[in-house]
């Protein structure tokens, strides 16, 4: 039942493509703007003194736009954390959810 409604949304999506491609992409930077100011508080929440946590979030937060996108950033910082953690000593902190989505974007990463 989900596919088929997923599936009617997508042809009634059809409709207004048009429409969506009619608006020019400066008008989205706004909105790009209120995203980076929202995610540009959380930096505040940080432990700034431990640099396990820090390089990390530095890393994640200069990655998204140099690689042009936020996935390939959010990916990067995975994998740093649980790199710096490792090299610190500290791989008892990571969980074992970011071992594995780590190793995900690591596999992606290597075959690009």
């Amino acid at each position: 039942m989900t596919a088929v409604t997923v599936g009617i949304l997508f042809l009634v999506c059809l409709l207004f493509a048009p429409l969506a491609q009619s608006i020019p992409a400066y008008a989205a930077s706004a909105a790009l703007l209120f995203v980076s100011g929202s995610m540009a508080q959380s930096l505040l929440d940080i432990e700034w003194q431990d640099i396990t946590e820090a390089a990390p979030a530095i890393t994640t937060a200069l990655m998204m736009p140099f690689s042009f996108s936020i996935a390939d950033g959010i990916g990067v910082g995975f994998i740093s954390f649980v790199l710096i953690k490792v090299v610190a000593g500290r791989q008892h902190d990571v969980p074992i959810a970011l071992w594995f989505v780590a190793a995900i974007f690591g596999a992606k990463f290597s075959l690009l």
